[in-house]
């Protein structure tokens, strides 16, 4: 993945704290995610089971629906950024206005872009209060009913490394990436850039089970019509804002 998660390391060697500077970076994670739909359709068919049947088409049509207001809520960050590479979007974040405040895009009017973002994330990654796929008192246990052992276990850490990769991807666009106070000797400076990007990733991950254990779930109905009557409309004045203050 083209994930970085810090600056550059100089020695004898410039060392990018990445795998790889994809230019395309971020079109590319969002690719590889939106696969996961087909896994979970063909999970709840193939188990031979009617809940997981159901389970399986709630799911992808929770994912469909939501995907299209997460890409919309992330094109605010493009239009700003000028380009699709993370690095770049997370350079574009650096400085501060009025003397303190970080540059950072969810507080340069991104904020509706996250809150998008964000709801959207819950719905793909069928977490609480979205997580229909799984509600246990009407479907069991959704689309893995029929599955244990490994191949649960292989569904469980896709859904939480699927949370981990939502968590990465926000901090890299709204919140400045690797970016946050630097100071000490030379080698602190170079570990600082880690712990702040790990620490933004933490306090996303917090909020994910702060939420799962406060709120309670949606009706199907209601999930569906949030997603089509409010957060698609909402997403898509975010972006028509942005693109007119930008090129205002």
């Amino acid at each position: 993945m083209p994930f970085h998660w810090g600056g550059t390391v100089i020695g004898p060697y410039r060392i990018p704290l990445q795998i790889t500077d994809v230019n395309t970076g971020l079109l590319l994670i969002l690719g590889v995610t939106s696969i996961g739909v087909y896994g979970v359709a063909l999970a709840g068919w193939s188990s031979n089971n009617k809940y997981s049947l159901l389970g399986g088409l709630r799911a992808s049509a929770q994912m469909v629906s939501y995907e299209i207001s997460l890409g919309l809520s992330l094109v605010g960050v493009l239009i700003m950024s000028s380009s699709f590479s993370l690095r770049a979007i997370v350079d574009a974040q650096a400085g501060h206005f009025w003397g303190f405040i970080p540059r950072w895009n969810i507080f340069t009017g991104q904020f509706i872009g996250f809150f998008c973002y964000l709801i959207a994330a819950y719905a793909e990654t069928n977490r609480i209060p979205f997580d229909l796929p799984e509600a246990e008192t009407e479907l069991v246990a959704g689309y893995h009913t029929e599955y244990s052992a490994m191949k649960f276990a292989m569904f469980f850490m896709a859904e939480y490394a699927n949370m981990i990769t939502v968590a990465c991807l926000a901090t890299l666009l709204f919140f400045g990436g690797w970016r946050g106070p630097i100071f000490g000797p030379r080698i602190l400076q170079v570990l600082l850039p880690l712990f702040w990007f790990g620490a933004k990733v933490f306090a996303f991950l917090f909020l994910y089970i702060w939420v799962r254990g406060t709120l309670p779930r949606f009706r199907y109905d209601q999930l569906m019509a949030f997603g089509w009557k409010f957060l698609l409309p909402l997403s898509i004045a975010n972006l028509v804002a942005t693109a007119i203050a930008v090129a205002w």
